[in-house]
This record gives structure tokens, sequence and C-alpha cells, in this order.
């Protein structure tokens, strides 16, 4: 089960870890449309702020 696990994070890990960078990109630019709900945010992100 190990080496599956080990085998599939190194083949889609590059790609895994750009998706979550353009999902946080994307949640920075953006606010919740409900005042009283804003999830935090990974620390780090505001540089990714584009205002």
């Amino acid at each position: 089960m190990k080496n599956w696990l080990k085998g599939v994070m190194l083949k889609y890990g590059g790609t895994i870890a750009g998706f979550a960078l353009v999902v946080t990109a994307l949640n920075v630019n953006s606010a919740c449309m409900f005042a009283g709900y804003q999830p935090k945010l990974p620390e780090g992100s505001e540089k990714l702020r584009k205002f």
C-alpha cells in the first residue's frame, strides 16, 4: 500500500501542487458573499493578491 501511494505522489504530486496554487490564488482574490463567514487562508497567500 505504501509503495502505491508513493508512486502516485511522485507521478501526480506536481500536478496536485499546481492545482492547489491556482485554487488558492482564486480564493485570495475573491470574497465570500455572506458577510458573517470568511474562511481562513493559508499563511503566505497574501503574496498572491492582485489588488
